[in-house]
Order: structure tokens, then sequence, then C-alpha cells
């Protein structure tokens, strides 16, 4: 890497600002292969300073999604500076492929190579306006379910805060939890079905801006799927179905039985992750008080595991990268995101106390060690893995811990934490699934009426879902889709520059 390139510090959300190093990159002169490499080193460097820049606009305006000025920095960014970024990086891309000596850059950049030739393939100008109302209208979406709050019991409550009753013993109290909830979603339903619809029209458009007849194919392109194909997701559905389903049936045999119910409702039993009321009547699981005392018990238990990770997990406390109470505005659900320049992770989260954010926790973290494990590497282009391998980090810490769970309880609970988080396991891959088998039809169908949209979302859900009684609750059912926020989108980790970066 040419340690001059970037000499001081800039200011990479402004696109007058990296102009200057993208035209140098653009206009340099290549004499050799050698010189390639520097190219990239190079373009490593600068997408380092422009990738950071667009994590913090992205991480200020999701943990405060009420707060314009953010929320206008991000979107600014995401209109002014990243077309601009697009249109650089496929000029850098064409650049270092059109070089003749190309094919002797060493094997490191084997995948580099081939990722850049797949970005060229796909890349249209058209495209770029259309990627931008898209990032518009998921934002859009994200403030819809960060403002989402409830009355209950007395208090303004976060939709994450409800989740502590939706685990009472108490029957009454979780069905008037759960339709507080369904309540409050089903005010907005109509708008995220609009943003929804309009994405699909813009992805479509992308998809045959670029030669491809639908949209999942081409993003099985666009997300460098090299090493398998939709067939593959096909089959993994399959064995989902054949494996998971009759441990599923099992599970809700048990619950009805202990519960003396002939059908369980939506407040008895989590569709996505099995949770409910404790099947004999404890408790909720609560491993903690506090953030600050998950955050203490869980340096402990890192520590304990290895010496490395606590260090590791010291280290994100120390640079205050953690967000991790729940409050209104702040976007739902939880990521990691890696600032590159920096080599910080940064963990975000809704915690409200009970052993579902525990997981979640240590899920994050996971993704967190995995970033700093990467952080050695030189490249961007090789730090950045597959968002399929990343869970499996994330998700193999949740199970490496089990043992450490002892920090948060005693035995008894320990064993009975455990237990439930191996449920859940076999709750989440179905939902997986169902996820992806309704993208699936959407995106290859992509002219569906709102009618067959509901009708294929509910005949997923029998094939994938456990039975339950729907049968005053049926109009929140057909758009529970809208729970799941990757069917908008995640906007994260932008290689701004170009993919070797």
């Amino acid at each position: 890497m040419d340690e001059n390139f970037i000499k001081n510090e800039f200011d990479a959300t402004k696109w007058d600002e990296i102009k200057p190093f993208a035209e140098e990159l653009l206009e340099r002169r290549l004499n050799c292969a050698n010189c390639i490499e520097t190219l990239i080193a190079d373009a490593s460097e600068l997408g380092e300073h422009i990738s950071e820049a667009g994590a913090l606009l992205y991480i200020d305006m999701t943990c405060n999604t009420e707060d314009i000025n953010k929320k206008n920095a991000f979107l600014e960014f995401s209109t002014n500076v990243r077309p601009k970024l697009s249109e650089f990086s496929d000029k850098l891309n064409r650049k270092i492929i059109d070089h003749p000596k190309i094919d002797n850059l060493p094997e490191r950049y084997n995948l580099i190579i081939k990722s850049i030739r797949t970005d060229i393939e796909i890349f249209r100008k058209e495209n770029i306006p259309l990627s931008v109302r898209q990032t518009e209208l998921v934002t859009e979406s994200q403030s819809i379910n960060g403002s989402m709050t409830v009355e209950f019991n007395g208090k303004e409550r976060t939709l994450p805060e409800m989740n502590v009753y939706l685990e009472s013993k108490n029957r009454m109290e979780r069905a008037a939890a759960w339709k507080k909830i369904s309540d409050r979603r089903m005010e907005d339903h109509e708008r995220l079905t609009e943003i929804f619809e309009e994405l699909i029209d813009i992805r479509h458009k992308m998809a045959t801006n670029a030669g491809f007849e639908n949209y999942v194919n081409y993003m099985f392109k666009a997300m460098h799927r090299f090493d398998y194909e939709i067939d593959d997701c096909i089959e993994f559905h399959n064995s989902i179905e054949l494996v998971c389903m009759p441990l599923l049936k099992e599970i809700v045999y048990e619950r009805k039985k202990a519960f003396g119910l002939d059908e369980l409702s939506p407040w008895d039993i989590n569709e996505k992750t099995g949770s409910g009321p404790d099947i004999l009547d404890r408790d909720p699981l609560k491993p903690f008080e506090n953030v600050k005392e998950m955050v203490e018990k869980m340096g402990k238990m890192f520590n304990e595991m290895s010496a490395d990770l606590g260090e590791k997990f010291q280290k994100l406390v120390e640079m205050d990268s953690l967000d991790l109470e729940t409050r209104k505005g702040k976007a739902p659900g939880g990521y990691q995101y890696y600032l590159e320049k920096s080599k910080v992770p940064f963990i975000f989260m809704n915690s409200s106390g009970l052993q579902r954010d525990l997981e979640t926790m240590i899920h994050e973290a996971g993704h967190a060690f995995h970033s700093l494990y990467c952080s050695d590497l030189e490249l961007m282009g090789e730090r950045n893995y597959p968002i399929e391998f990343a869970e499996v980090a994330s998700m193999s810490m949740e199970l490496l811990t089990h043992d450490g769970w002892s920090h948060f309880y005693n035995e008894d609970e320990a064993s009975r934490a455990r237990k439930s988080h191996l449920e859940g396991i076999l709750f989440l891959l179905p939902w997986i699934c169902t996820i992806d088998s309704f993208q699936h039809w959407i995106y290859t169908n992509p002219n569906h009426s709102r009618e067959e949209r509901i009708e294929v979302w509910l005949s997923i859900r029998d094939r994938f879902g456990i039975q339950l009684d729907w049968s005053e609750n049926s109009d929140f059912r057909e758009v529970s889709w809208q729970q799941q926020g990757h069917l908008y989108g995640a906007i994260r980790k932008y290689k701004n520059a170009s993919r070797i970066i």
C-alpha cells in the first residue's frame, strides 16, 4: 500500500472531498502487475474511510430515527454521494480488469477479481437512482417501526419492552399485550404495504435493466453467491420441512397439554422464536436486571471461555461501541457494524431483560469477534465475508457459550435457558425458510396482486409454521410478514468505491 496516498483526515461523507482521491486512482498509470496491487491497496484505504463514514451515519440514524437531522444526513449521503461512488466504482473496476497484466496477479486476488468481473457484468447506470429510492423507502420503513409504542399498564412502552408481557404466566395479560402490539402494527400496515410494493417494482426494474429475468437471479449475482444456486435453497427448504416440522409439532403438543388448551393462540407461543410462558408455570427467565449487569457478566463469561475473547469484548466496552437499551425512536432489531478504518465493531440491539436479549447480545458479539479476527487482513475485499457465512460465527457463538450461562442463572435456570434456546433454533430454521420462500415467490412473480400475496404468504406459513388459533386475528396474520425487517432491507456494509475495497 502507498502509505502516502491519504496523508490527512478528510470528510468522507462529502463527494467534493472524496473526488480528488477517486480521480487520482482513475488517472493513475499502471505499468505492471505490482502497480495493480498498489492501486487495489490504495482503493481499499479510501474505501475504509468511506465505509466508516457511511456506517456512522447509519448508526446515528438507527439509534434515533426521530432525529430529522440524523435522518437527513444519512439520506444526503445516500442520495448525493453513493450514486457518484457507484459510477466511480464501475470505472475503477474496468480499469483494473482491462489491464493486460490482470492475470498475473497472485492467487490471493482470485476471488476479488471474480467479484469485480461480476460487478461489471451487472452494473447499469440507470439503476443508480433506483437504488437511491430504495434506500429512502427502507429508511422510511425503519422510522415507522422505530416510532411504534403502545400504552400498557399505565405507561408508554416500546414494542421490545412489551416482550416481557408475552412471557407472563397470566394468559389474560399475555393476550392483552399481544393485542396491543398487533393493533399498533395494523395502524401502519397500509403504508408499510405500499412501501414494500414500491420496493418490489424498483427491484424488478433493477433486475431487468441488468438483463435478468427477475430479482432473485439478479441478487444471486449481486451478492456473489458463487458456491450455491437457487436449487440449493429449495433443497434446504425441503430438508427443514422434513426434519424440523415434526419436532415443532411435538413441542406445540407438549405446550397445549401443559396449558390445558385445545389450540394455542399467538400470545401462547412466538411463531418465530418459540418463546412464551413456561409450561411448568415458572416465572420468566430474567438473566439480568439492566444492560450494565448484562455487559459485566458477559465480560466474565467471555474471559472464562478465552482470555483473547475477554480482551476483545472489553475493547468493545472501552470504545463505547455498544447501544443496547430499547427506547422510543430507536430502530427495531439488532446488528453488528464493523468500522473499517477504526477497526472497531459497533453492536446495536433493543434489550428488555429477557433470555432472548442475552442470546441476541451473544449473537452480535459473535459477529464482532469475527470482524476483529479478520481485521489483520490488509484489504477490505479480504475482510468482507459473505453475509451467509457471517451467521456461522454468530450462531455458533450462541451454542459455544452455553456453559457460560451459569454467570446469569443458577444451574436449574441455566438448563432451562439452554433447552429454550435449542427449541428456539428449531423454530428459527423454518422461519428462515418462510421468509426465503416468500421472497423467492415475490420476486419471481413481481406483478402479483395483494390478494395473491396474502394467499401465498398464508400457504407458506401453513407449510413452515405451527398451528395456532387465528380466528379473531386473521387480518394481522395476513400482513404479519411486515414484522421481518429483512424483507424491506438492511442498509449496511457499504462498499462505497468498489468491490475491491
